[in-house]
């Protein structure tokens, strides 16, 4: 397990962060966490909210929206046929999200119109999401997306976290959580940007191969140095 900073560290605020864009007074840091299928974003973002910090899942949104946004909903059954939805036993919109997956991943062109279909709607959810974070006096709003810098999500961050792991070991985490065939998680592994791409793109790399405990210290050290960049004054 490690924690590496990709290049230099600007400062942060009056103030720059590491990516370089300014931090308005009072505005919180805003740091994406992204990495590919498997990697472990997820169990990275739970620690950050543990530490104190907000959370925007940007994939989970995006889920929503498939079925609460009626241009959404509308754009996918022009995109993937009616059937694609149907009602559970409550009346309440669902969509068949292993058919989507099928599909998307296996045409790069069908990936591309659902993700320019979705991406705008979660930037503005984002942005509802900062200024509620401003109001609430939040130091660090954390974005997770799995295709953060794909989508251009990345953009107007003040640094961003790319959680990495062996490719085997995210295939037989994605196993566990029962996301598809080996051959489906490869398929999807396959149609994301190359771990190496996200990390030479990333202000600070988190390795996670190893122990809970030992992702939990790499975390613990980039919140820290999070913080000391918030607080530095120039």
């Amino acid at each position: 397990m490690a924690c590496s900073s990709a290049g230099s560290e600007k400062q942060v605020k009056g103030r720059m962060t590491a990516s370089g864009n300014s931090v308005q007074s009072g505005q919180p840091l805003l740091v994406g966490v992204t990495g590919g299928l498997g990697s472990g974003k997820s169990s990275v973002c739970r620690m950050f909210l543990d530490m104190g910090c907000a959370v925007f899942e940007a994939d989970r949104v995006a889920k929503e929206l498939q079925v609460s946004d009626d241009d959404v909903v509308s754009g996918i059954r022009t995109m993937f046929g009616d059937d694609i939805y149907r009602h559970d036993e409550r009346g309440r919109l669902q969509i068949d999200r292993r058919q989507i997956a099928e599909r998307a991943f296996s045409d790069p062109e069908v990936l591309r119109k659902l993700n320019d279909l979705i991406h705008p709607e979660v930037f503005k959810a984002f942005r509802g999401a900062v200024r509620d974070a401003k109001k609430k006096g939040v130091s660090i709003l954390i974005k997770e997306a799995a295709i953060l810098f794909e989508s251009g999500g990345n953009k107007g961050l003040d640094a961003v976290i790319v959680v990495a792991a062996d490719r085997e070991k995210r295939i037989e985490r994605a196993l566990a959580k029962g996301m598809g065939s080996r051959e489906d998680i490869q398929r999807r592994i396959e149609a994301q940007w190359p771990q190496k791409k996200l990390e030479a793109l990333a202000d600070y790399v988190i390795e996670n191969n190893g122990t809970f405990s030992e992702l939990e210290k790499s975390v613990k050290d980039v919140y820290r140095k999070l913080i000391t960049a918030q607080n530095h004054d120039c």
